[in-house]
């Protein structure tokens, strides 16, 4: 077995298209998308690390944006390509975020990293795929970093839904008993942190915080409620998690954040 075997095995058999398409995923997509829209610029120059079968890419190239995308999967490499489309500026290839050799240095205007970090377990792993992301980036521009949130995770499918025993998962190591903070291993698929882990991690890089976005807030906690919504209460439910998914009060509260940083000049 390879050291992405697990990965492999995961996405063969998870359907991420509809996890995005279905109105509580939708949140994390339109949350993300309205903060690449406040960066991106008429000729702006896309890279998507760690793609997945396309949904942001193909949504970018269709707006006329010029994306290369990398993807480590063949069964998302697979779907990515059969949903291209012939006038889409897209181009993905088979690659690891933490080796982006292949990319030049300062070429992309807006730098995605919305999946590999998420399948990363130590701290030197992380930094390396952040310290890609940077390096492609032009000087000025942007890169988006998303992480699964451990609390909103650990609300919504251990207290809520009861997927994971909370009681076990204290048992067997993988949270602390005082704090609830995660301890991820790889087995668990997702390393799961708090806004404090990506503190850290980013301390000492040459770039500066534009935001920290909480972008599916309780989404996923009450995604039964959402899915019911007309489509009129759901537009509002957005206006109102658009106006709140940055307050320091609820950024805990969400199962994905998006950290967004600007490449020094």
């Amino acid at each position: 077995m390879n050291n992405h075997q697990y990965l492999t095995d995961f996405y063969t058999g998870y359907d991420e298209e509809s996890r995005l398409a279905s109105r509580h995923g939708a949140v994390e997509f339109l949350t993300t998308m309205r903060y690449i829209q406040k960066y991106i610029q008429p000729g702006s120059l896309i890279l998507e690390i760690g793609a997945g079968t396309g949904r942001y890419s193909h949504a970018l190239a269709r707006q006329g944006y010029h994306v290369d995308a990398v993807e480590l999967v063949q069964h998302n490499l697979d779907i990515f390509r059969k949903n291209t489309l012939e006038e889409e500026l897209v181009s993905v290839v088979q690659g690891n975020a933490l080796d982006l050799s292949a990319f030049p240095d300062n070429r992309y205007d807006i730098t995605l990293l919305l999946g590999p970090l998420y399948h990363l377990y130590t701290k030197a792993d992380k930094q390396q795929a952040i310290r890609e992301a940077i390096r492609v980036t032009k000087p000025g521009g942007v890169i988006f970093a998303a992480y699964v949130i451990s609390d909103g995770c650990l609300l919504d499918e251990g207290f809520h839904r009861g997927n994971i025993s909370v009681a076990g998962y204290i048992k067997n190591g993988l949270l602390d008993p005082e704090t609830f903070a995660a301890i991820s291993k790889r087995e668990d698929i997702f390393e799961l942190v708090r806004k404090e882990d990506v503190d850290e991690l980013m301390a000492g890089f040459p770039v500066t915080r534009l935001h920290y976005v909480a972008t599916d807030g309780c989404a996923l906690l009450i995604r039964e409620a959402i899915d019911n919504m007309s489509e009129e209460t759901f537009q509002l439910f957005l206006k109102y998690h658009f106006s709140t998914c940055e307050r320091e009060d609820l950024l805990g509260v969400t199962s994905h954040a998006v950290d967004i940083f600007r490449k020094q000049l």
